[in-house]
């Protein structure tokens, strides 16, 4: 038996639009159905809100009814969250959204409303195929086209630049790559950095050794890390000093062989800076750079290193960029209309 029974197309209900259409997606397991559905049917009843359509299920069918262009995704965004159900994973509403983002290919950001799309229907594969990063804790897959085309770019690329608006997952998919890289064995280490350039506030009162003054500044790291990994496997490793967790400046005349390295907020590095961190790259190493250019903490009149790297690096061998857009926020729906209005504000 199929996983899924062929969908049927069917007339609309009498009262519809004429142009309605109703097709019907049958599962084969009725347990994994009802992780798809959610509890009380919270993930179904998501799936009409995001995109205008209404979802009647009995048993293991659902039906589906509403614009072609709009069943057609949501039957792709069904069969894609049952792949993620019998991968065993628990379905919440974040993986939802992300389903239907990747069926719609670029939806509107942080819209809570139905869009109908001027253009045919995008659909694209399962997103329980082949992009996905397995750690320790988590399977992660991919919640947009732009996050689908970056984990692409880290699975197939020695040096990668992720670049774009907060919450669109660059560091937490490139500390994610990196796990897995080194529980599969491939890396005998990860090493995390970032500038200790501050937001606008001063740390320096702050009490305590070097380390306890930058930790703030890296806090961000050490959560992805927790995130893939139990927390005393963390410890233990950063205490081996397999991972570690460092400022830039810690990086300045060393050569990182065999490790994944992190760069995190790129852009608060000075042209001089980035030089010195890419050139750190050695023997069957990666490298990713994650940065947000909208977010520069560089005095006045400093250029921004990811700046000047992507202007220079851009269609280089080895070396592939990806550039996310409003689109591939994967926070709160709120934070999407934040980077937008602000984007509107600036003129982006």
């Amino acid at each position: 038996m199929n996983m899924y029974a062929k969908a049927s197309s069917a007339p609309a209900h009498a009262g519809k639009a004429s142009d309605n259409r109703k097709k019907v997606v049958e599962f084969e397991d009725n347990r994994l159905a009802a992780v798809v559905f959610g509890q009380h049917d919270r993930n179904l009843a998501r799936i009409e809100q995001r995109l205008g359509v209404v979802l009647i299920n009995r048993g293991n069918r659902v039906a589906i009814e509403g614009a072609p262009d709009r069943t057609d995704i949501a039957r792709e965004v069904l069969k894609d969250l049952y792949e993620m159900a019998r991968s065993g994973r628990a379905i919440d509403i974040g993986d939802v959204d992300g389903a239907v983002r990747m069926a719609e290919g670029l939806p509107p950001a942080g819209s809570s409303q139905p869009t109908v799309s001027a253009r045919p229907a995008q659909v694209v594969p399962a997103v329980a195929g082949d992009m996905k990063i397995t750690t320790r804790n988590r399977v992660i897959m991919p919640r947009t086209p732009g996050q689908g085309e970056y984990i692409r770019n880290l699975s197939s690329h020695e040096m990668v630049f992720g670049v774009g608006p907060a919450g669109t997952g660059k560091t937490y998919l490139a500390v994610a790559m990196a796990v897995a890289r080194m529980l599969a064995g491939e890396i005998d280490r990860i090493v995390l950095s970032r500038p200790a350039v501050e937001a606008g506030e001063n740390l320096g009162f702050l009490p305590g050794d070097l380390k306890d003054k930058v930790d703030p500044y890296l806090r961000p790291l050490y959560d992805a890390l927790y995130d893939m990994m139990p927390a005393e496997q963390v410890e233990k490793r950063i205490a081996s000093n397999q991972i570690e967790i460092a400022p830039l400046a810690y990086m300045r005349g060393r050569t990182l062989a065999n490790a994944y390295v992190i760069l995190d907020e790129a852009q608060n590095t000075t042209p001089m800076q980035m030089k010195m961190f890419l050139t750190r790259f050695g023997e069957n190493s990666r490298m990713a750079i994650c940065g947000d250019p909208s977010q520069v903490d560089l005095p006045k009149n400093t250029r921004s290193g990811l700046a000047h790297a992507l202007e220079i690096l851009d269609g280089v061998k080895g070396i592939a960029i990806t550039r996310f857009t409003k689109h591939d926020v994967v926070r709160h729906p709120l934070v999407g209309r934040i980077v937008e209005a602000y984007g509107d504000e600036d003129g982006r």
